[in-house]
């Protein structure tokens, strides 16, 4: 990634620098807002669909769609079932889990297509940290050294972690040291519109060059690998929304007849005292910039502040989780690994379609909630 799709100037970085709130923002405060507040306890299940087409067949065509991997407390990957006039089957990557449809077309395919229907069932997450849990899940060794480990697009030393050693200051718990990591993230990096797709997350040029504009696979790998660097498990989430939010932010929503550009990356930690909990900074900086007219650069502002401080522990059950994967090797692949896998993926002899603007291979994503 060059640093050039990076515009912002560096000095707006500072734009997360805590302001006292006036009396006219909140007065301003739109009324459409609820206040955000995630409850866990009403499992929500949704039939999620996506169709990939493809356009035309230069030799052989590959695609690979993500289906849902996620087995947990807050979510239940029930089903996934296929149709596609190509050759293809589900298949995996025997390592960090995630899943996905794989399908092959040949020269002579006419009108290649694969869709892949999925059945999830999902829940809001709410963790007090302030409260031990009885029976906080224990993870292995083995799990917790792998959501430590760098990846190509987290590097967990030099300026990753000097800088996380700087945000953490005196800082002696990992929820200390959590809550100091995503203060500072949230007041540092800013949503930037114009960055293309979901961004790529190479969180040591964004370091390096002093531009922390990005989107949500940039903001919330920044404070994955800050964790990482000073020895904090954690992980990117990759999913979709699937539904609007019950608390009225419409940055929060997805739409259910037309999710494709609803993706979205949110962000796991491992606390001793709870176990995996939720974050997710790239969202409370998503309010910030483009939930009301004006650019919000404060934390303290009504609209603001509810969700900065639900997404310290918690988010909103109108989301799936495909996998939390970094460095894939697709199955089949001719070409390099993926960052990660959100989207879906379709290659032919002439390499890796472009899937931020797939002009010769199409797909829809849509969702029902039943």
């Amino acid at each position: 990634m060059t640093t050039a799709r990076r515009t912002l100037l560096k000095g707006v970085a500072a734009l997360g620098a805590l302001q006292t709130v006036s009396m006219t923002a909140l007065a301003q405060a739109p009324s459409i807002h609820k206040p955000f507040a995630p409850v866990p306890g009403r499992w929500r299940t949704f039939e999620v669909t996506t169709r990939v087409d493809v356009a035309s067949i230069e030799g052989q065509t590959r695609v690979w769609v993500p289906v849902p991997s996620i087995e947990s407390n807050w979510q239940q990957s029930l089903d996934t079932r296929w149709l596609s006039n190509g050759s293809s089957q589900i298949m995996g990557d025997g390592v960090s889990g995630f899943k996905m449809v794989y399908a092959s077309f040949n020269q002579k395919t006419s009108n290649p297509f694969v869709e892949v229907t999925s059945i999830v069932k999902t829940q809001d997450r709410d963790t007090d940290l302030k409260i031990k849990k009885k029976s906080a899940a224990i993870e292995s060794t083995d799990t917790l050294n792998y959501y430590q480990r760098a990846t190509h697009l987290l590097p967990i030393d030099g300026i990753v972690k000097s800088t996380a050693q700087k945000a953490i200051g005196n800082a002696k718990t990992d929820l200390e040291k959590t809550k100091a990591i995503y203060q500072w993230v949230v007041s540092n990096a800013w949503r930037e519109p114009k960055v293309r797709g979901f961004g790529e997350g190479d969180i040591k040029t964004m370091l390096e060059t002093g531009n922390l504009g990005g989107k949500c696979a940039d903001i919330n790998a920044l404070f994955v690998g800050l964790c990482r660097s000073v020895g904090i498990p954690a992980r990117d989430v990759y999913g979709l929304r699937l539904a609007p939010s019950a608390f009225g932010y419409k940055e929060l929503s997805g739409n259910s007849t037309n999710l494709k550009g609803a993706q979205h990356c949110r962000a796991e930690v491992y606390l001793q005292a709870q176990g995996w909990v939720a974050m997710d900074p790239a969202d409370v900086a998503k309010v910030m910039r483009l939930e009301t007219n004006e650019w919000i650069k404060n934390t303290a502002h009504p609209v603001v502040q509810p969700v900065f401080n639900g997404l310290m522990g918690g988010w909103e059950g109108n989301w799936l989780a495909w996998n939390t994967a970094h460095d894939v090797k697709l199955p089949q692949s001719k070409e390099g690994a993926l960052g990660f896998f959100m989207y879906p993926i379709a290659e032919n002899e002439q390499g890796r379609f472009d899937s931020y603007a797939p002009d010769s291979f199409k797909y829809q994503i849509t969702a029902r909630e039943i």
